[in-house]
């Protein structure tokens, strides 16, 4: 009997990549592709700041394709939605029928996704659901995670904080205040590398720049080789 066919919500950070290292060890599901939304203007990964570039590398490097959501900025809500709705009805029709999200603990955001779901013949996941978020976040450092910051809210954290790795240093540096895992905002992250990586996704720290009380560094794709997926064409064993 084939498995259950499933989309994950990709930001381009750690949690996202760690929920697919879960999937694919546990075999609960077979994900056959990455859903990614991204600021048409800025033509980056929204919240994330990251270029569209290294999405793209990202992808091939873990061997899915990815669907871009393009959204305008500011979005609406309306706009999202409708935006979104779109990509979960081409996959109902494609026979995908679960959507995993790397949600830890915010209620709020768990009770949206699966309103919004409801009825879509769609079931939300939360592989990372309710693990302690300081444990998770050394467990991905063992799982061989490798990311940099690519986002900090600068009410949360020290503008000091943009532009590092996320490795033990930087857990132990932080601020009491601050969750390990930044599931309040505190920082986002792009990930390199990684369990189920085929290869490293190469990157270069650049300048960081505020915008809104939030420092994006800029993320500079290095040399690299492979072909970047570019389509949503999914294995429709």
């Amino acid at each position: 009997m084939s498995r259950p066919k499933a989309l994950l919500s990709w930001s381009t950070g750690k949690d996202s990549a760690y929920t697919l290292a879960v999937l694919r060890e546990c075999a609960e599901v077979d994900v056959v592709g990455l859903v990614s939304t991204v600021n048409a203007g800025a033509d980056r990964v929204a919240m994330h700041g990251v270029r569209r570039e290294l999405l793209l590398r990202q992808a091939e490097a873990v061997g899915l394709p990815v669907h871009a959501v393009d959204i305008p900025w500011p979005c609406s809500n309306r706009e999202y939605e409708t935006a979104m709705s779109a990509v979960v009805t081409d996959a109902h029709d494609q026979g995908i029928t679960r959507m995993a999200f790397g949600d830890l603990y915010l209620t709020d955001i768990r009770a949206y996704r699966e309103e919004k779901l409801r009825g879509t013949g769609l079931e939300p996941m939360f592989p990372l659901w309710g693990r302690d978020t300081a444990g998770l976040a050394r467990d991905m450092l063992t799982a061989g995670i490798a990311a940099v910051i690519s986002c900090v809210d600068t009410s949360q954290l020290p503008t000091s904080f943009a532009g590092r790795q996320f490795d033990h240093e930087f857990l132990r540096d932080l601020p009491a205040t601050a969750d390990p895992c930044g599931e309040n905002g505190e920082f986002h992250t792009f990930t390199w590398n990684g369990p189920g990586f085929r290869w490293p996704v190469p990157v270069q720290v650049g300048q960081s720049v505020d915008r809104d009380g939030f420092l994006f560094t800029d993320l500079l794709p290095g040399a690299g080789a492979g072909e970047i997926v570019t389509g949503f064409e999914l294995d429709r064993r």
